[in-house]
């Protein structure tokens, strides 16, 4: 399974970016879909969730800014992000958890996108 994400960049504070994420290979369908994001010396953090009843959740440091969204079909999951802040600088990754013939609720990764906001 491969997770492919793009959209990430520089950009100006108050801008916007989008950031894609495309699942392939055996994977099936998916449970949860997110992003993840770590800044340089911190934690990875969850930045968003959507199940795949399309309930969501965010980081309340994101509330209002970022949307989250998914379509099932592609197993594709997006994030806009508005207004973005010189915080919200970081490496991005797409989080899918995922099922298909021999696994179900794998947890996969994408290789990170980065996100650079100036001020």
């Amino acid at each position: 399974v491969q997770l492919q994400a793009s959209g990430g960049g520089l950009v100006q504070a108050g801008g916007s970016l989008s950031l894609s994420c495309a699942a392939s290979g055996s994977i099936e369908s998916a449970n949860d879909m997110g992003w993840y994001r770590q800044a340089p010396g911190k934690e990875r953090e969850l930045v968003a969730v959507i199940t795949s009843g399309g309930s969501t959740k965010y980081a309340d440091s994101v509330k209002g800014r970022f949307t989250i969204s998914r379509d099932n079909t592609k197993l594709t999951v997006d994030l806009q992000m508005n207004s973005l802040k010189p915080e919200d600088t970081a490496t991005y990754y797409c989080n899918v958890e995922g099922n298909g013939r021999g696994f179900y609720g794998v947890d996969f990764w994408g290789t990170g996108t980065l996100v650079t906001v100036s001020s």
